[in-house]
């Protein structure tokens, strides 16, 4: 896993609950990087959820819901880091069905060797957008909180339903209705 989504983290919950809980959740890890990470680098996903599990049982907060929260700022840091990726759109359902062949394209220019996972389009509208995310890693309330932030980004609202195909999240169907509200 790249090293960005380590940074970003960290600074997510140093903001959030405090440079003591960043702190505390590295040493209660025990990570083969002791938390020393740079954006650039690439670590092992085992360090990410020993990182979500112990802030979540210091914060009493769920899995799902620190990733949710964590899309939220990571959004922002996509959205200023590299704007040309999302300012190519102007609708957040264009934007959302060109996650793999577009948006996956250009992070792999610029971290080669990111695992990313991949989303197949099974029906797309201009209302409309039906997609199985697949992935190892089960990140799906990341994606789904991704996915909240690109519609709030264009002033648009959507009802976004998920499905798991799978028990473990590795395979998950989202349903996602732009709406009128």
């Amino acid at each position: 896993m790249k090293g960005i989504v380590f940074t970003e983290f960290l600074e997510l919950v140093e903001d959030k609950f405090g440079l003591a809980v960043v702190d505390k959740i590295i040493q209660q890890s025990n990570l083969p990087s002791q938390g020393a990470y740079t954006a650039i680098g690439t670590y092992d996903f085992s360090e990410m959820l020993g990182l979500l599990k112990h802030l979540s049982e210091h914060t009493k907060l769920s899995i799902d819901d620190l990733l949710l929260t964590y899309a939220e700022h990571f959004f922002s840091v996509l959205a200023s880091s590299y704007p040309d990726l999302i300012n190519k759109y102007n609708d957040p359902i264009e934007m959302l069905s060109s996650i793999e062949n577009h948006i996956h394209v250009e992070v792999r220019k610029i971290y080669p060797d990111a695992e990313l996972p991949t989303f197949e389009i099974q029906e797309k509208t201009a209302t409309k957008l039906v997609m199985i995310y697949k992935s190892s890693r089960a990140m799906y309330s990341f994606g789904l909180g991704l996915m909240r932030k690109t519609f709030e980004h264009f002033d648009a609202t959507a009802k976004i339903t998920l499905e798991k195909l799978t028990s473990d999240g590795t395979e998950v169907k989202f349903s996602i209705v732009k709406t009128n509200e």
